[in-house]
């Protein structure tokens, strides 16, 4: 008979041994040996001769640009919607070559996006350079825990961010404005005044003064500058991402117009006062490519929401977004950050080829020397990244969903550890998923999963997830005393709120070493696979469609995300 204290010890044990099963510590997987390749076929037909760049200069859902510039010193922030830390914000000396900087909004105390769908949380940021008070302002909408539009400040972009002050007016795409005599300004797109708006997508620009002091607009002082967009007339859509500049004494108030697709376009007004009246250019747009044949060679598409900055030397460049479609012209990669020249030699201003066929490579401006991928700076065109999760610091391209991805992280010598969280990656939750940008239409991306589930709801693997709603789950899970890796498809069908969950390959597997795990594509074909020696590779539910990865299909505002995978909350299950 089993004596008092050795009954209290094994039930402690087991105890233990439950919570540890229960808190995801008994099952987490560890990733190694990750590398991730981009191929396309663009960049082999264009390769870089000396003294050129290739645009985009951020590939992937890097899209709603703004920049702004002290000295030589130029920062370049993006939306983030979900993915967390929040407003991705880049530094550079020239342009050209980029480094991160991670995000702007890296704190939950000032950025919350836990029950938020991939798309909202925040976007369309704008960021300004006070050279008043020798200060930097990043303004941005945040549809997450009832913020609205906010704004946070720093002296130094490189040591972090205040906490967000709450502004009060409604409507997007908020934008600051300094002018000379000290005052500030705030534009931004609003919803016509009530029982006013002409149609659909009809929608205004307001300005407001600002009170430097109290960080906050004035009461009172809003104007609509802008109704419609250049020509009401002709039922202009979506006049937003609105931005003020002061060129030779003139106030010009630069905006996206036509909605963030195949009308998208960028617009031009010009005014003695930032509070208007404001004039179009003659010449607008000033940048689209809607004019272009359907199918056409190395297509960017949905060229708009934009950005201005002057260099040191008098000269002008512009950032903005644009997309570029795969071969079935589906929109996997997401919202883009691209450039060009700017000539403002004229009354306005104009994108250098912005109103032609795009081309993939630019001059370089003069006396810059191409770094991108190397020491730091931002790679582009093709290019391999590899991660052995052995770094002090996590790199920056892996970003979380909804929150930090240090709660659920951990590196060490044998890898990345993921402890699942109990949800699973169609909640509107926090996932325990380490997720990259699809950056390019023809890529794979594959790691090495050591990993032995011990029940039916734990699962671990790769995901590839446009959104909550449309995503496949790749992993191995279990039934019985028998392991299996899945290939789940999750779609939704156009005005239902109920995600399809169907698993479209199985393949019973032996976990008794580790797993390699890969997803590539070619275009819209994509494969996933898996390895039990590192070398041989076995198809999992044959060559499916990417169309539920592309905006197209499911909606949003947001790229493919490529995932390592954790759940303790898993529903996919072999028949």
């Amino acid at each position: 008979m089993m004596k008092k204290k050795q009954f209290i010890l094994v039930v402690s044990l087991l105890a233990l041994l439950s919570v540890n099963v229960a808190t995801g510590q008994k099952n987490a997987p560890v990733f190694s040996n990750f590398v991730y390749v981009g191929d396309d076929q663009v960049y082999k037909d264009n390769p870089l001769e000396e003294g050129e760049f290739y645009s985009p200069i951020l590939q992937g859902c890097f899209p709603d640009p703004a920049i702004t510039r002290k000295g030589d010193d130029y920062f370049l922030v993006c939306s983030s919607f979900a993915m967390f830390p929040g407003v991705p914000i880049f530094h550079s000396k020239d342009l050209i070559n980029w480094k991160s900087l991670g995000g702007v909004l890296d704190r939950v105390s000032q950025l919350d996006t836990h029950d938020t769908g991939i798309s909202q949380g925040v976007y369309a940021p704008g960021i300004t350079y006070n050279p008043y008070n020798d200060t930097f302002y990043m303004i941005v909408t945040a549809f997450s825990g009832g913020l609205g539009n906010i704004i946070v400040k720093t002296k130094d972009p490189f040591k972090g961010w205040g906490e967000p002050k709450k502004l009060n007016f409604d409507g997007i795409d908020p934008c600051i404005f300094f002018d000379e005599d000290g005052k500030a300004y705030i534009v931004h797109n609003d919803a016509p005044e009530r029982g006013t708006a002409l149609y659909n997508g009809h929608r205004v620009i307001k300005v407001w003064e600002y009170d430097l002091e109290e960080d906050q607009v004035i009461a009172g002082t809003d104007k609509v500058i802008v109704n419609g967009g250049v020509d009401l007339s002709k039922k202009p859509i979506w006049i937003e991402a609105p931005h003020l500049y002061k060129k030779d004494g003139k106030y010009y108030l630069m905006c996206a117009e036509g909605g963030t697709g195949g009308w998208h376009s960028e617009v031009i007004f010009k005014s003695d006062s930032p509070k208007g009246p404001f004039i179009p250019a003659a010449n607008n747009p000033i940048l689209t490519q809607r004019y272009f044949p359907r199918e056409r060679e190395n297509k960017v598409d949905w060229a708009g929401h934009a950005d201005i900055v002057e260099t040191p030397d008098g000269k002008y460049y512009g950032v903005f977004l644009a997309v570029r479609p795969n071969e079935e012209n589906r929109v996997n990669t997401g919202r883009e950050t691209f450039m060009l020249p700017v000539d403002w030699s004229g009354e306005f201003p104009v994108f250098v080829n912005g109103l032609i066929p795009m081309e993939p490579k630019l001059k370089m401006p003069e006396g810059v020397k191409n770094l991108t991928g190397q020491d730091g700076f931002v790679p582009n065109g093709n290019f391999t990244f590899k991660d052995d999760f052995t770094a002090e610091k996590l790199d920056y391209r892996w970003i979380g969903l909804r929150g930090p991805r240090e709660e659920f992280i951990k590196t060490s010598q044998k890898g990345l550890q993921i402890t699942p969280f109990e949800t699973n990656i169609k909640q509107l939750a926090p996932t325990s998923t380490l997720f990259l940008r699809q950056m390019h239409d023809n890529f794979s991306y594959s790691a090495t999963m050591d990993y032995t589930p011990q029940a039916e709801t734990d699962l671990a693997g790769i995901v590839a997830l446009q959104s909550e709603s449309f995503n496949y789950v790749f992993g191995i899970t279990k039934k019985g005393d028998e392991y299996y890796l899945l290939l789940q498809k999750n779609s939704r069908q156009r005005r239902s709120r109920e995600t399809n969950s169907e698993i479209i390959g199985s393949a019973k597997i032996d976990i008794g070493n580790p797993v390699r795990l890969k997803v590539s594509a070619i275009g819209d074909k994509y494969e996933f696979s898996y390895s039990t020696n590192g070398t041989d590779f076995e198809i999992v539910g044959g060559t499916v469609s990417g169309d539920i990865l592309s905006t197209d299909v499911a909606g949003g505002f947001t790229g493919c995300l490529l995932g390592l995978y954790a759940t303790s909350a898993n529903d996919a299950h072999p028949e």
